[in-house]
Formats: C-alpha cells, structure tokens, sequence
C-alpha cells in the first residue's frame, strides 16, 4: 500500500526553507540527519517497496529523491552514493511518459530531471539540457550544460573514478588536479 504520508513528508521537509540552502551546500550534520530520517526509505525505494508511489507526481518526485539526490548525502564518497541511478532514471523516465512533470513547480521539476544530468550516457546529457531549457530552469540549466561538458570531454564524470574503484586517465589526474574540476 501506497504510504503518501511518508512521500508528503519527504517533499515538505526537501522544500522547506530550512533545508533549501543544504540541497547542494550540505554539511555532516544534514547528511547524518538525512541517514536517521530517510535511510530505511532509500533501501525501499532501491528494492522496489516503494514503487507504489509511481502513480503520482509528487510520489515519482519523492522516488527519485530517494534514489538520486539523498544518497550522494547518506552514502557520500562511496559507491553506493550512485547506486539508485538507474532505478531514478527510470522513474524519471515513467514520469515523462505520464507527463507528470507539467504537474511539478519548477523547483521540483529540476530535482526530477536530475538523473537525467547524473548520468553518464551523453544521450541523457542532451535530454537533461533540452528538459532544462525547455523548463525555463536557467540556473539548473548552467549545471546541465556544465555536466554534459564533462561527459562530452571525459565520457565519464571523473570525480567519480577513485569512488568506483576506476582508473583515471592521464587528462582525468590533471583535470582532477586544477581549480576548475568538477568535484561532486
């Protein structure tokens, strides 16, 4: 059975305005929070319990929250950090279908189509810029294209190798190595 308080939670405390200016600016103390109030919510929406919540916008939202954006806090410098993202993919995917998204503010629309910007297939880069931009979501828009930068240059988001256990190219160390490098 669909738990819509446990989704409705979730979106009301992720865009509150406490928590705002965390989403991408966290600290320890957020993260271990996140762990304590939605790390049993992350592994169920990883083995699927939680897939009930696909029939709404908000509940997609909510889905991908869990699989995308809160385990690169909860499971930070690990792999497991981006283990949801095919699953997110999916869902995001599902929503698009369902139009889903045309039912989201534009707040909540920039953390839907963030798998597409996770991902490292160029196909999705692209989508992640056209679904930007046909947003009118600027500022995520300059991440977009940033991201999809990266992936166009390297294939990969090289911030990522050591994390996943990959070895770094030659022009991956002496990007890794400059001020500008991209690090997560």
């Amino acid at each position: 059975m669909h738990d819509q308080s446990a989704s409705e939670k979730l979106l009301a405390f992720w865009f509150s305005t406490p928590v705002r200016p965390l989403w991408f600016r966290s600290t320890a103390a957020f993260d271990a929070q996140l762990q304590r109030e939605y790390g049993r919510h992350v592994a169920e929406a990883k083995d699927g319990t939680l897939d009930a919540w696909k029939t709404t916008p908000p509940g997609c939202l909510a889905l991908v929250l869990l699989l995308d954006q809160l385990p690169l806090n909860i499971f930070r410098n690990t792999a497991r950090a981006f283990a949801g993202e095919a699953a997110a993919h999916a869902v995001t995917e599902h929503a698009l279908i369902q139009g889903f998204d045309r039912e989201l503010n534009k707040d909540e629309k920039a953390f839907l189509y963030m798998p597409f910007m996770h991902s490292e297939s160029m196909e999705d880069q692209d989508r992640s810029v056209a679904l930007y931009t046909a947003a009118g979501l600027e500022d995520n828009l300059k991440f977009a294209l940033h991201h999809r930068d990266i992936i166009r240059r390297f294939g990969r988001f090289p911030h990522r190798n050591a994390i996943l256990g990959r070895q770094s190219t030659e022009e991956e160390q002496a990007y890794l190595s400059s001020p500008t490098a991209f690090k997560g």
